[in-house]
């Protein structure tokens, strides 16, 4: 299923779908070099759904330029989509930093930036939890966007504030920075897996599985319950958990 503009929780598909597009067509504009590689990821690529929608990039450059972001750090690259949304919204002066588990959507995503002229995104090639705890940034990040492997988001945010501990010179996620988490709803099947949820039969596909629906509860509760973190759940796309680092 390719994603699209079309908020995944809505009960109503034409009504989603037109909410979706009316939305898109009525906030600021991403450049149309990104547009274009867009529609060309959801055209060529059967595992497009990996990539986030028009509409929530449109989102996310929004929030990173009200959050005043000049350095992010974004888990699970996919083939560089976000990242070019990230470099584009942080500008010359800003750092993007990605960790893609896959060589070849890495390989996709330099591709990508270098068409694009993009010189301030750096992929990191690997297991983002073994990077996450090497990783030491001359500056903490402003921003991390967590948008990988669903199991794993538990121990993402738990090496996050780990890397992140007051005092440290080396920490990941500066004091007041801010965690955005995809998918964190999951077709809303995160909040009710029962068969009252018409999205139900999902459970069965690899990517809704219930140990990643089963993680993904643990990693919202952790997010609302560490007195380290203030947190928003938003039910918009497939689920959006913010939390900003109080110390």
């Amino acid at each position: 299923m390719t994603k699209t503009t079309t908020a995944a929780l809505y009960p109503n598909a034409k009504v989603a779908a037109e909410v979706g597009t009316y939305s898109e067509q009525n906030s600021t504009s991403l450049p149309k070099n990104l547009i274009e590689y867009h529609d060309f990821i959801v055209e060529s690529r059967s595992d497009s759904d990996y990539m986030v929608s028009s509409l929530q990039a449109q989102s996310l450059a929004f929030f990173a330029r009200a959050f005043g972001a000049k350095r992010i750090l974004e888990i699970g690259s996919y083939v560089g989509f976000s990242a070019l949304v990230w470099a584009h919204a942080v500008g010359q002066d800003g750092k993007v930093t990605g960790l893609e588990f896959s060589e070849e959507y890495a390989k996709i995503a330099n591709e990508a930036f270098e068409k694009h002229g993009v010189k301030n995104v750096e992929i990191i090639v690997g297991d983002a939890l073994q990077t996450l705890s090497t990783l030491k940034p001359e500056e903490p990040y402003d921003l991390i966007f967590i948008d990988a492997q669903k199991s794993g988001y538990p121990d993402y945010l738990r090496d996050i504030l780990a890397g992140s501990r007051p005092g440290s010179t080396t920490r990941l996620l500066r004091p007041g920075g801010i965690i955005i988490a995809d998918n964190v709803l999951r077709r809303a099947l995160v909040a009710d897996g029962s068969e009252e949820n018409p999205n139900w039969g999902l459970q069965r596909h690899v990517k809704t599985a219930e140990d990643d629906l089963t993680a993904l509860r643990k990693f919202n509760a952790a997010l609302a319950n560490d007195e380290r973190l203030e947190a928003l759940l938003l039910p918009v796309f497939d689920g959006v958990g913010f939390a900003r680092l109080l110390d």
